[in-house]
């Protein structure tokens, strides 16, 4: 993430001990060793929801100037998708570029309690850079971490929208929609994209997206266009708003309208 201090806000680096026994409570095994089930592709109908709730979202931005919180679960049963994805997140910044406007901030967490904060940036060259440098390492998931740390920084200045990309779930549902309520009363939506099949996950994701007045959709391994898509009209829509993602060039950018219509 960079090599000095100034260039990332270290968050707690221990995983609590109430997530830990909760997930071997449940038989839930660390990322490096969980069996990760083929992943189903979203439904024309699923796609069309989470566009929906874009559009009924309207972009919380200050001063014509949003704020974009990008989470990624980067435990290693992400592994064996991460480069694709990397390469397509990397994507979804580079399509706000001609329409400025937008701070984006990496979040990230791995391993034995590790979750890192980038500084806020506003040139998706350099956000993009600093995503390649993530690599996977097996752990537990800290969506919870994720959650306090978006609203520790929309108490600070508004947030516009928390993106978070991950596949599974290891914490408490309570505790996390807990912290969602807590992003709601911000004003913050949580969009949320889920890799794989799991159910407590899918679960979650789903509650804390109606929680935060947000979107959930699935990601299919071989959906790297529709991925694009839905990723880039999230930052440019949290950019500019309508308006905005109507500028956008190319096919995907006409699809997703078509679907907000």
């Amino acid at each position: 993430m960079g090599d000095g201090e100034d260039d990332k806000a270290r968050t707690d680096t221990r995983a609590t001990d109430t997530s830990r026994a909760s997930a071997a409570a449940s038989g839930g095994l660390p990322s490096e060793v969980r069996r990760v089930p083929p992943a189903r592709a979203a439904t024309d109908a699923e796609v069309a929801d989470f566009v929906r709730r874009v559009k009924e979202i309207a972009p919380q931005t200050a001063a014509g100037h949003g704020r974009l919180v990008f989470a990624m679960d980067a435990t290693m049963s992400r592994q064996p998708t991460w480069d694709m994805a990397l390469a397509l997140q990397a994507d979804m910044f580079k399509a706000v570029k001609s329409v400025g406007g937008l701070d984006v901030q990496l979040v990230y967490f791995r391993g034995v309690g590790e979750c890192r904060a980038s500084k806020w940036v506003s040139d998706p060259d350099a956000l993009a850079s600093l995503m390649t440098k993530v690599a996977c390492a097996g752990g537990y998931t800290q969506i919870g971490k994720v959650l306090g740390h978006a609203r520790a920084e929309s108490a600070k200045r508004r947030v516009s929208a928390l993106v978070y990309v991950g596949d599974c779930m290891e914490e408490e549902i309570d505790d996390l929609c807990g912290r969602a309520g807590e992003l709601a009363l911000l004003g913050v939506p949580v969009f949320l994209f889920q890799e794989g099949e799991d159910a407590s996950a899918e679960q979650t994701f789903r509650e804390i997206a109606r929680l935060t007045k947000g979107a959930y959709c699935r990601f299919d391994a071989g959906s790297a266009a529709q991925r694009r898509q839905l990723l880039a009209a999230v930052a440019v829509y949290a950019a500019g708003g309508r308006k905005a993602l109507q500028a956008l060039a190319g096919h995907g950018a006409r699809r997703l309208l078509q679907q907000l219509e």
